[in-house]
């Protein structure tokens, strides 16, 4: 994906306790160096590391165990 100065800065959006929103299209390096890509509009990406799909977020962060659905 080409990355020039003329090229608009990257929107994230940052939820509590949720995905973080990142307009795409992105790339993602995971921590074994291995890269995984999506050509989507938007993509959420997992930060409780519940996701079945990670670093895709597959909305597991609202499970909380107890009957309840968490907060976003």
């Amino acid at each position: 994906m080409p990355n020039s100065p003329s090229d608009p800065p990257r929107r994230l959006t940052v939820r509590r306790r949720g995905p973080i929103l990142v307009d795409g299209p992105v790339e993602v390096e995971l921590e074994d160096g291995t890269t995984v890509s999506s050509d989507r509009f938007r993509v959420a990406l997992c930060t409780c590391r519940r996701s079945r799909r990670y670093p895709w977020c597959d909305t597991s962060h609202r499970d909380r165990g107890d009957g309840r659905r968490g907060e976003d």
